[in-house]
């Protein structure tokens, strides 16, 4: 989808539309945004971008309060749309998804045809639009459905699939975050022509695992199914504070509040799942300083303990530095049940 939540809020309010306008990102010091339309990009802002800053760059930008059940709904009508095409659907987010349609048999199984008949649904039913990637593998569908945004097509035919692969950029690909993106500069590579040519097992050196996922990428290689049963990996909770938190007694007193919070998500996960118990792998803190940098201290952990999270925070702490807290949460990490014995977890206080 094209800007997804900031395209519902201009439907249901034309008055917004061409204006540069971002959800959520409350106007005091420590709001952040979620999203923001394509006039407010113009100016640089981005989701994740301080309120602050953003306002800053786009001193005209109208900051809208999110309305996550309005957008829940819609995408739920999305999907309802894809459903009348291909049931291999994988989700990514309210409004992404990859769709197998190998096997589907209308307009012929082309693709190319499917794609343009679902973004034209799309505008005819929910006055939305979206950007759609056609390819033989998920990653470069991923990358090409953001080639023509807003409301555009791209298609990569199997014949055309190593041209275009060989001149992306590596900060394209699913998976190379900024901090991969800067250590493949001070290495020279820059877009998969120069992987290919870099000695394979220096990559893999460098990258560890991931070296080998770049070197399939970077020469169109994608395996990975759509996986229709994508399975949750962790739960947590977190609470950004107006005012910076300077001891760790203050931050050990929010422990408290988000057990509490953390206690009613795992309680939905387990209505949802219709599980009975809570598989676990592992627990953690996370803070963010001052300075926006952040740490996180995780420990297998096969219990559900909330005492173990002040460990974990005494540990994280030690890392602040003089540093003031901006952000404090915890979260547990969830297990595959293959290995991990069934543990209850203690919804109400003994």
């Amino acid at each position: 989808m094209d800007c997804f939540y900031a395209a519902v809020e201009m439907r249901d309010n034309p008055s917004l539309t061409h204006k540069p306008i971002a959800i959520g990102g409350s106007s005091d010091r420590r709001g952040v945004i979620s999203t923001c339309n394509y006039p407010a990009r113009k100016y640089g802002v981005r989701s994740a971008m301080a309120t602050a800053y953003a306002k800053r760059l786009c001193p005209d930008l109208i900051l809208v309060p999110g309305r996550m059940d309005v957008y829940v709904r819609e995408s739920q009508k999305i999907r309802e749309i894809f459903n009348d095409y291909t049931d291999l659907i994988e989700p990514l987010s309210l409004d992404e998804a990859y769709l197998d349609v190998t096997h589907t048999r209308l307009f012929n199984g082309s693709a190319t045809l499917i794609a343009e008949d679902i973004r034209r649904r799309i505008k005819q039913e929910l006055n939305l639009t979206a950007s759609a990637g056609v390819a033989p593998c998920k990653f470069v569908a991923k990358v090409a459905s953001d080639e023509n945004k807003p409301d555009g097509l791209c298609v990569i035919t199997p014949d055309k699939l190593d041209s275009f692969v060989r001149a992306m950029p590596l900060a394209k690909i699913p998976g190379v975050g900024k901090v991969t993106q800067q250590k493949l500069q001070r290495l020279g590579l820059h877009n998969c022509a120069d992987v290919r040519e870099y000695p394979f097992e220096r990559l893999q050196k460098e990258l560890g695992k991931f070296g080998t996922v770049l070197w399939n990428r970077a020469h169109g290689i994608d395996d990975r199914d759509v996986n229709t049963t994508r399975e949750r990996k962790s739960i947590g909770v977190e609470r950004t504070f107006s005012t910076d938190l300077h001891s760790l007694e203050e931050c050990r007193d929010v422990i408290p509040a988000l057990w509490e919070k953390m206690q009613q998500r795992i309680a939905s996960h387990l209505q949802k799942s219709g599980a009975k118990r809570c598989l676990i792998r592992s627990q953690g803190v996370k803070l963010k300083f001052q300075d926006f940098q952040q740490t996180t201290v995780e420990h297998r952990h096969h219990d559900i303990e909330a005492p173990f999270f002040y460990e974990l925070l005494d540990e994280a702490w030690q890392r602040s530095r003089g540093r003031g807290v901006r952000l404090v949460g915890i979260h547990i990490g969830l297990a595959d049940g293959t290995s991990v014995e069934q543990l209850k977890l203690p919804l109400e206080d003994d």
